[in-house]
């Protein structure tokens, strides 16, 4: 944790946010921006135990740090909310990026990194205060779930898994709205993977806009008009901002149609994607829809969070927003690093980074944070 985020980092986003203490306290703000990440790795562990393990592993790796003396439950509590969200948040956009190589199996489509866009939802302790400001979703007959929501959209790279970029914000905020405030941070050299909930005009103009390429699934009711089909089969067409309207405002995509046959009974389909590289001498049909399976790497590295590193159907336990969206940060941070301890161990064994066990790295990195409490600051 302290090689992926470093302790000049966490001091410099501290200070940068406005957290740095002005008088010396017995849990200072960097103890604390390593408590929230601590809390994901031990969603389980009370404040104490997870508190009691970081501080001295941060004794342990790196020298001048002393074990604190273990604060009340209290004290802990109110260390995170003089914290605060925004530091956590700031550590994760500073150090969270793309981490595959051009050797990483699956990682480029024609010289293009391949990363991918879609939301989820995590449980919210069910308080007053978290229930007005993040909602909770309808149930049948009338009723209510058992927890509010928050609402996650994330960018992340496909062949790694490492999620580089998020939003956060209630459960009553579409996750068109988040991925708005998500595309602007494309950067030319990308593909970026969309499912058909996310494929609009303007949402199409806006990403493209960045310089990325956009390889998405078309939702079934948007037909371009047909321009000029092309060798490979797939063809160019006008996607307009109406699409009943031919005078509307319109930008040129390409269209792959296709099915996927698995071997046991009728083939799975039709499929059609829209794509933004338009020369099939660069890239062809079937590598695009081949690519386009990528698309679920973003939804496993969900469910390695939400499920594994979180803990299956676990409530996030902070009882304020603030400290809900603490919490949420501190489990990013928590899952790029040990998804960066993954690649690091696939890129030196040159392995893909799929033959790589999140749960195996998670429980690693578990066991070896609690040894530390064995070995002397020293490190001899």
């Amino acid at each position: 944790m302290t090689r992926v985020f470093p302790p000049e980092v966490v001091d410099e986003v501290i200070a940068e946010t406005g957290r740095k203490e002005q008088r010396h306290r017995a849990l200072p703000a960097r103890v604390m921006a390593y408590f929230a990440v601590g809390m994901a790795l031990h969603s389980e562990g009370s404040y104490e135990d997870v508190l009691g393990l970081m501080t001295d592993g941060l004794a342990w790796s790196l020298p001048g740090v002393e074990p604190v003396k273990l604060p009340s439950k209290s004290a802990i509590f109110q260390a995170r909310q003089r914290l605060g969200a925004e530091p956590v948040k700031a550590l994760f956009d500073r150090v969270a990026r793309p981490l595959a190589t051009t050797e990483t199996p699956g990682a480029f489509l024609a010289g293009r990194r391949l990363v991918a866009i879609d939301g989820t939802t995590l449980d919210v302790a069910d308080t007053a205060a978290n229930e007005v400001h993040f909602g909770r979703p309808g149930v049948n007959k009338g009723e209510r779930s058992a927890f509010p929501q928050a609402r996650l959209v994330a960018l992340a790279e496909c062949a790694t898994h490492a999620m580089f970029d998020a939003e956060i914000d209630a459960y009553t905020t579409s996750e068109l709205a988040l991925a708005k405030r998500l595309v602007d941070r494309l950067e030319p050299g990308m593909v970026l993977l969309a499912d058909r909930g996310f494929t609009g005009f303007a949402l199409w103009e806006q990403a493209s806009a960045t310089g990325a390429d956009l390889l998405w699934r078309a939702k079934n009711n948007v037909v371009p008009r047909q321009i000029e089909v092309l060798d490979d089969g797939s063809w160019l067409g006008e996607l307009r901002s109406n699409n009943a309207k031919i005078n509307s405002p319109h930008v040129v995509v390409r269209v792959v149609d296709y099915d996927i046959d698995d071997g046991r009974g009728e083939p799975m389909g039709p499929f059609r994607l829209f794509t933004t590289m338009l020369d099939p001498d660069e890239v062809s049909a079937a590598e695009l829809a081949a690519a386009y399976s990528q698309r679920w790497e973003i939804e496993s590295a969900f469910d390695e969070l939400k499920t594994h590193q979180r803990g299956r159907q676990m409530v996030l336990r902070s009882k304020s927003p603030a400290l809900v969206e603490q919490e949420i940060w501190g489990h990013l941070c928590c899952h790029y690093a040990i998804r960066t301890l993954m690649f690091e161990a696939a890129h030196d064994a040159q392995v893909d980074p799929d033959r790589v066990s999140f749960v195996a790295a998670l429980r690693i990195t578990r066991r070896s944070l609690s040894q530390a409490r064995d070995f002397p600051p020293s490190g001899h």
